[in-house]
């Protein structure tokens, strides 16, 4: 990138991704939730927001031990935003 810095993408999940992933709808809270608690605990205080309904895609893989990043195709639900560098 030329005079600037490069901006990592994040790539993040939602309970309609899982859906698409062939999870319930009721399942796919439940990961969100507990995503969202696994986050909490690693000090990211933002997850705890009741309303936030997007996680990493990395936390995710991590609860259920599968790369999810590898079964849903990006422009298919999984969503990339861009995480800026302060």
């Amino acid at each position: 990138m030329k005079g600037g810095l490069a901006v990592p993408l994040l790539v993040t999940v939602t309970k309609s991704d899982l859906v698409a992933l062939g999870y319930g709808p009721s399942r796919s809270t439940d990961i969100i939730r507990l995503t969202k608690a696994v986050m909490v605990n690693k000090g990211f205080e933002y997850y705890r927001a009741r309303k936030l309904g997007r996680v990493p895609a990395s936390a995710v893989e991590e609860i259920l031990g599968i790369p999810i990043s590898e079964l849903i195709v990006p422009t298919s639900g999984i969503s990339t935003v861009k995480e800026e560098l302060s």
